[in-house]
């Protein structure tokens, strides 16, 4: 009986070490299968894992592991096989080597990134590959360091600069938001010019500048931000001088160019792009605003969506309008409706084109804008070739429309004259020579005198009246 129940005692013994034995292997079988951690590199591979343990063990022993992100990882000698399982420091602090895996993690100013982990490089965005290398986009960048310093190590006549308001934009993107005006139609392209009758008695000076002529009568340059209509700042900064000089000074309005964006969208696309001619159109019979009664609302996001319409006016007899609502700007009270005759086409003679800009004030112009143009910031301007051995997406360029407000000449140092335009743009007054650039005159640089407008605003001496004291 003392044997049987010795026997039966062994048996059970046996069983249970037999069970054992299987429940280990279907562990290490287990383990085996699994996939292995570094499979995609090496997660933060330099944190303490069996180094904070305590040390290595031999052989295989599945308890000897440690909390590894969202699993464990193991600091025994048996997790160095085909299929790892090993913490990161298992090669360096178990074995004194390197690990086989390439870390996953990237290095930059010092500091080690995740994974995935991303950095803005300007206009390209950066992000930590598998590989432990940041992989970024190649997007030609709307400011180049490269260029600027090119431009001005070399002798163009300008000078460049960086503008934070540019950076982290791709040139795409500058020419997309900044711009905005679109190339006249064929039939307004073919405009009769109006004929101006210049004799030898007609002085023009070296240099005039019609703020000088009409102080207090020239409006400073606005920002259009990232809202792709110069076509609507550039037609309401001309219209706003020309009633000015027009009414000698009785009207000063600075008009409102999101009136325009807003409530011209007939054939327009608001801060996604429009033309002069409709915004010409727009002013001869509905009129605008003043900016105080009408805001410019710069778009917190792109594309810009073109906000509701909210000034509309009626006739009122002899070609009158008058508003319908009141200002959107709760805080002003006068929401008088400014509007201008027909514009009317100059010829591209530089003589005649000065001539109008001194006798009647400034003019609207369309011009191309190259990628070197956006880092302007003094001297006269011409597009250069600094980007010629670079692929064709650094070199773009796209249609933009400005004021001119004077012109002059001045001499380099070897003694030759270069003349040239002063134009207001619409990106500022931080941008070129506080908001205004000069560009070569007499050579159409960038098509500047291809297209030139003049306007007479709307004024009656009843106006000047109504208006005399009252500054808008």
């Amino acid at each position: 009986m003392l044997k049987l129940l010795m026997l039966a005692a062994i048996t059970a013994l046996l069983l249970l070490a037999e069970g054992g034995m299987s429940a280990r292997t279907q562990s290490r079988t287990k383990r085996e299968l699994a996939n292995p951690l570094h499979l995609r590199g090496i997660r933060d591979p330099f944190g303490s894992y069996c180094q904070r343990r305590g040390g290595c063990c031999p052989g295989r022993n599945d308890q000897c592991t440690v909390p590894y992100l969202d699993t464990i990882c193991y600091c025994d000698l048996f997790c160095n096989r085909t299929v790892s399982d090993c913490c990161p420091d298992f090669w360096s602090h178990c074995l004194g080597t390197t690990p086989p895996y390439p870390p996953s993690s990237c290095e930059r100013n010092g500091q080690r990134f995740h994974s995935g982990a991303t950095y803005k490089e300007n206009c390209n965005l950066c992000t930590c590959g598998q590989n432990g290398r940041w992989e970024c986009e190649h997007h030609a960048c709307l400011i180049e360091d490269d260029m600027i310093q090119e431009i001005n190590r070399r002798s163009y006549g300008w000078r460049a600069a960086n503008y934070s308001q540019f950076w982290g934009m791709t040139l795409d993107e500058g020419l997309r938001y900044r711009l905005g005006t679109q190339r006249p139609s064929r039939t307004i392209m073919n405009m009769n010019e109006i004929q101006m009758n210049m004799n030898g008695n007609d002085h023009l000076p070296s240099y005039f500048n019609a703020v000088d002529k009409w102080p207090g009568k020239i409006h400073e340059p606005l920002d259009q931000g990232n809202c792709n209509a110069s076509w609507a700042f550039s037609t309401a900064a001309v219209a706003s001088d020309r009633i000015s000089i027009q009414s000698m000074g009785h009207m000063t309005p600075q008009l409102s160019p999101q009136n325009l964006i807003s409530c011209d969208t007939r054939h327009q696309g608001g801060c996604s792009g429009g033309r002069i001619d409709g915004a010409w159109w727009y002013l001869r019979r509905r009129g605008v605003v003043t900016e105080e009664c009408y805001p410019f609302s710069s778009p917190q996001q792109t594309p810009a969506e073109v906000s509701r319409c909210m000034m509309q006016s009626r006739a009122v007899g002899r070609g009158k309008r008058q508003a319908t609502a009141h200002c959107p700007n709760s805080h002003s009270y006068h929401n008088d409706i400014y509007q201008s005759t027909p514009p009317y086409r100059l010829s591209s003679s530089e003589n005649e084109i000065m001539k109008e800009i001194m006798d009647n004030g400034p003019v609207q112009a369309i011009m191309d804008v190259h990628e070197d143009f956006f880092v302007y910031k003094s001297g006269i301007y011409r597009h250069t070739d600094v980007n010629h051995h670079k692929p064709s997406e650094y070199r773009k360029h796209g249609t933009h429309s400005v004021r001119i407000t004077g012109w002059g000449e001045e001499r380099d140092y070897s003694g030759r004259t270069h003349k040239y335009w002063i134009a207001a743009n619409s990106w500022g007054k931080n941008w070129g020579e506080d908001g205004y650039f000069r560009i070569a005159r007499g050579v159409n640089e960038c098509e500047i005198e291809t297209f030139v407008i003049g306007v007479w605003g709307r004024v009656t001496m009843e106006d000047m009246h109504n208006h005399h004291g009252r500054r808008k």
